[in-house]
């Protein structure tokens, strides 16, 4: 397979976990689903019921911070996104724009917390997106 492909299905498969556990998920999966169904309908139905299986251990390993377990749960998918990739190549740029889309609604309900401490004379600049600092 093309290095390029297999980085493409690596990224993709962690970005799909990533996004088992934010409130994009629901339109994710719906577009992950269309996808398989477009591609290979007679795929579409088991990869569904494994998007569900999927969310809920993501879910619990996010929650208890198992960091082996979400690991697990990539490699699964990239191998599943490899093989999607590998039989229909054409399939990359729906991939790369489902993925778009998701990361772009995820973004919408990704809370940001920041921490930090400062001391002495030291200053601390946080920002959930852009920070612009013009200081002289």
């Amino acid at each position: 397979m093309d290095p390029e492909l297999t980085s493409f299905a690596q990224t993709a498969g962690t970005t799909l976990v990533t996004l088992m556990t934010t409130e994009a998920w629901q339109h994710t999966r719906d577009g992950f689903t269309r996808l398989w169904q477009r591609l290979q309908p007679d795929r579409a139905h088991m990869v569904s019921g494994e998007l569900d299986a999927s969310r809920e251990e993501a879910l619990r390993a996010h929650s208890a911070a198992d960091q082996e377990m979400l690991r697990e749960l990539c490699l699964q998918w990239q191998g599943h996104l490899r093989r999607l990739l590998l039989a229909q190549p054409e399939a990359v740029e729906g991939l790369r724009r489902l993925l778009d889309d998701a990361g772009s609604e995820a973004a919408t309900y990704a809370p940001v917390t920041q921490h930090a401490t400062a001391s002495e004379r030291a200053r601390v600049y946080q920002a959930g997106r852009d920070l612009h600092i013009t200081e002289r």
